[in-house]
């Protein structure tokens, strides 16, 4: 076996949450170019279709599943959903998430729970469903934010704290799991890369936090992806309860 071997996924499936846009598009083409067939479960169904076509596009096995993360039994029925048509679940990504940027005296309970229910719990529930059926070999990769571990100087508690606890889940999970059950559980803290949440920054926001990043630019999804294949591949097999920054080098300054 060559070195580049250990980076494929050959026979491996994987379950991509938040599949429908953004990063979540990105890492499901990068799992099927490594050799996973791919199950995608995200609210908007229609373009969960469009994701599905770019994986069959590489010659892998896509399917669609509509789910609500912040639902336990939908978390499930994803799980269920790919063990019926692919026999097994190898990795899951949990990259389904929301954000907000509203101050915190103004920001109501219900705006709060949203975010906590979507970021964090539904990454609980899904490793949760998935750890219940995963064999010894399996990965888990939580997908957090370097807003988890630094400011971006916008006001979003909501938001931090949910990507911050994504980090405690991913460490105690991996203490739980990849001894007992042979589970590697890491997580991937991207600093800015293109998406709806970056979106809807407001005006200017994005030209004052990309001169704080070392690297000088905002991140290309291509590489948030390749760091993703990485670590659920077996060259990834010693790396377990870590948060990797993707992220130019902000949480450095």
């Amino acid at each position: 076996m060559t070195i580049t071997d250990l980076f494929r996924l050959d026979d491996k499936v994987a379950v991509v949450t938040g599949a429908s846009s953004g990063l979540g598009v990105a890492f499901a083409r990068a799992l099927a170019e490594a050799g996973a067939d791919v199950a995608l479960g995200a609210r908007r169904t229609e373009l969960l279709e469009e994701t599905a076509t770019l994986v069959r596009a590489t010659g892998r096995r896509a399917l669609t599943v509509t789910t609500d993360v912040s639902d336990p039994e939908s978390c499930t029925a994803l799980v269920e959903a790919a063990i019926a048509e692919f026999g097994k679940v190898d990795l899951l990504v949990n990259n389904a998430g929301v954000g907000t940027a509203v101050p915190a005296t103004r920001e109501t309970p219900e705006q709060f729970r949203r975010v906590i229910d979507i970021n964090l719990n539904g990454s609980y529930w899904m490793a949760q469903a998935c750890g219940r059926v995963m064999q010894p070999g399996s990965s888990i990769v939580n997908i957090s934010s370097v807003l988890g571990i630094t400011t971006g100087g916008l006001p979003q508690a909501a938001y931090a704290s949910s990507k911050a606890a994504i980090i405690g889940l991913t460490r105690d999970l991996a203490q739980q799991w990849t001894g007992r059950k042979g589970i590697r559980v890491n997580a991937l803290a991207p600093g800015f890369f293109a998406s709806e949440m970056t979106d809807h920054y407001p005006d200017g926001y994005l030209d004052l936090a990309i001169s704080r990043v070392p690297a000088g630019r905002m991140g290309d999804p291509a590489e948030l992806a390749a760091t993703l294949v990485w670590l659920v591949s077996d060259a990834g097999a010693y790396v377990t309860g870590q948060t990797i920054a993707v992220d130019g080098g902000i949480t450095i300054t």
